[in-house]
């Protein structure tokens, strides 16, 4: 597994560096996406969903928020995105908790970005919940509210249900890419950062026509 994250990683490295193209990517079941022998229900029935998987950690995740998130801000109503962090033991299981207590908290979109420049530029492990509590603080985040939930059965069951989506959409690397729980993609397979974004707008258009 460790291999195949890494192999993801380093093929990522070499994409960023392209420039969009400007008509479509050639979608190419098997290529450009693969498609799920076994589709996934999404969280928001009737309408179109977008999964992103991502972890802190990954300075190919990072680098992404600034092509994704505007992308994200003008989908149209029909299409629900949401974030899971992948989940694959050590610092990804940490960061992941962290993720998912600040969404359950309602904050998340608040301190997101922080988290991310904390953990990229900063130089911040956050792998540590008194770590993570004394950092949310700082960005306006109740200290022992934060802990309480962090450490609740709630979370505890989020983060099982993020681990075995991970393991439904059959994801390997990061940052990975699923629409309506039927197609998986990545920076690799689409050609890069815009790339896999135009292969996602062709997704949801192709399931928008399915319905």
């Amino acid at each position: 597994m460790r291999n195949l994250i890494l192999s993801a990683a380093l093929a990522a490295v070499s994409l960023f560096g392209m420039t969009a193209q400007a008509a479509d990517v050639p979608l190419e079941a098997g290529k450009t996406y693969v498609e799920l022998a076994n589709p996934v229900p999404v969280s928001v029935p009737g309408k179109i969903e977008v999964v992103e998987l991502f972890w802190y950690g990954c300075p190919h995740c990072y680098a992404f928020e600034p092509t994704i998130n505007p992308w994200v801000e003008k989908l149209p109503s029909d299409v629900n995105f949401k974030r899971i962090p992948a989940m694959f033991g050590g610092p990804w299981d940490a960061h992941g908790q962290l993720f998912l207590t600040l969404e359950a908290m309602g904050v998340e979109h608040k301190v997101h970005n922080a988290v991310f420049e904390a953990i990229q530029k900063q130089g911040k492990r956050l792998t540590k919940p008194e770590e993570m509590a004394d950092f949310v603080a700082t960005q306006g985040v109740d200290k022992d509210k934060f802990i309480a939930t962090f450490n609740s059965f709630a979370i505890q069951g989020q983060i099982k249900q993020a681990k075995e989506l991970a393991q439904k959409y059959g994801v390997q690397g990061v940052p990975t890419l699923i629409v309506n729980g039927k197609y998986r993609f990545d920076l690799g397979t689409a050609g890069g950062p815009e790339a896999v974004l135009n292969v996602a707008d062709q997704l949801i258009a192709k399931e928008r026509a399915a319905k």
